[in-house]
């Protein structure tokens, strides 16, 4: 697998690549979990690290505000399925956590948001229940936190 850095986040009208993702309880989260669905996947860095902690403290404090609207959100990461369910239950958490660990990064790279540093760049992709891409937005920088407000503008596109 290549580990050189992603063109970019997949773009809207893209029908959602194959991936494979595994559930906290290892199941398996593919394609087949989004359609009928309107799903948000919050691409973050690490888990327990700053950044990652505010936004998904920020996302938990307006989920119900998401959900009113129609959409799921799903946290996906290149953690152990351990360390997510770790930082997920710190955290006080209900969104839920998808692991990318292995084969490590495989969805990232599907949804063009692989670090060469061995973790997705921090992203926003909005999938509509048809499993096509509806919105999709990645941060500058894995330091930058993409506000709520950025996925309430997705959802109306």
């Amino acid at each position: 697998m290549s580990t050189e850095a992603s063109c970019g986040v997949i773009a809207p009208g893209t029908p959602v690549p194959e991936f494979t993702l595994r559930r906290e309880n290892g199941d398996e989260f593919t394609l087949e979990d989004l359609k009928g669905q309107t799903t948000v996947l919050v691409f973050y860095p690490f888990a327990f690290s700053p950044v990652c902690t505010d936004q998904l403290n920020l996302y938990e404090e307006v989920l119900d505000e998401f959900k009113a609207r129609g959409a799921t959100l799903y946290a996906v990461s290149c953690d152990a399925g351990w360390s997510q369910t770790a930082f997920r239950e710190k955290l006080g958490l209900t969104i839920p956590q998808l692991s990318d660990f292995e084969p490590k990064g495989s969805a990232s790279r599907a949804f063009g948001v692989y670090h060469p540093g061995g973790f997705p760049q921090r992203a926003l992709v909005i999938i509509g229940p048809d499993a096509v891409i509806k919105w999709s937005y990645q941060a500058p920088s894995p330091g930058d936190l993409p506000g709520a407000n950025l996925i309430f503008d997705g959802l109306a596109v």
